[in-house]
């Protein structure tokens, strides 16, 4: 039942894009920081301005803590920026600055139209809490305390590890396997009895790093096969899929999934997405 392994005794879930639908926000205000700074860069110097696209922000920035995501993002443009600092004004040209500026974007468009669940991971995190199965909410977003809390959700995990979290702990960030190791240990659960919840390539590729019993990818975007080659081992379009569905194998995942194909990856977190 459940779509789980036998002996699972955690599950831990991303947020934005997986419980909440917040990666949608993430998405438009990383594109509306990135367009605004790329259009001031093109100027600046005589080049074609290319704006920032959906392919960009899954390989890049998805599931990552934000200062990753704004230096892997240039970087793979050619863009050096100096670091900065946390304290630098939103928009000033460092990787602290357009970070501070993407965050700033993402607070107002959560003000302004609060935060929805998706209601069949809401349906399917009851059901494993009436199990007796533990919950984990795993995220890389320095405002995940805010969003579980206007969405009315936070009674819904035993357990919170985010960019805040992270930071503090001096946890690596996703597709590293820190956080979601970190939340498990807090639950006092083994990984091999602990399941991974991603919509992110770089999340299913945490989890797979992470040799957790199962890694489930939730596909929203049309990504299953992405989800697939970075470690996921089976993938849905709604977590409630998995109601009424038996676990895979115990010795590995469905027969019809992909085995545990996907990189092992590691990489500094420096901030929150």
């Amino acid at each position: 039942m459940l779509g789980l392994p036998d002996g699972v005794a955690a599950c831990l879930f991303d947020m934005d894009g997986v419980v909440t639908q917040t990666a949608v926000v993430h998405a438009a205000a990383w594109k509306e920081m990135f367009d605004d700074f790329l259009r001031e860069h093109a100027k600046s110097t005589g080049t074609k301005f290319v704006p920032f696209d959906s392919h960009e922000y899954d390989d890049y920035v998805d599931g990552k803590p934000r200062l990753d995501g704004t230096k892997s993002f240039l970087e793979s443009r050619g863009i050096h920026l100096p670091e900065g600092t946390p304290d630098d004004a939103p928009g000033t040209p460092t990787l602290y600055g357009l970070s501070n500026r993407k965050n700033d974007l993402v607070l107002a468009k959560i003000a302004a139209g609060g935060v929805q669940v998706y209601d069949g991971t809401i349906r399917y995190i009851h059901a494993v809490r009436d199990k007796g199965i533990s919950t984990a909410i795993v995220s890389a977003s320095a405002n995940t305390v805010q969003v579980l809390q206007v969405a009315g959700i936070a009674d819904l995990f035993d357990v919170r590890v985010d960019g805040v979290i992270a930071k503090d702990r001096g946890l690596r960030g996703k597709p590293a396997p820190d956080t979601f190791l970190a939340a498990a240990q807090e639950l006092k659960v083994p990984a091999k009895h602990a399941v991974v919840f991603e919509d992110a390539q770089s999340g299913v590729a945490a989890g797979h790093a992470g040799h957790f019993a199962l890694v489930v990818g939730v596909d929203r975007v049309g990504q299953a096969e992405q989800l697939r080659q970075h470690g996921a081992d089976v993938v849905v379009k709604d977590v409630a899929d998995l109601l009424g569905q038996d676990g895979p194998d115990k010795d590995g995942p469905d027969k019809d999934g992909p085995d545990h194909d996907g990189p092992d990856h590691d990489g500094p977190d420096k901030d929150a997405r």
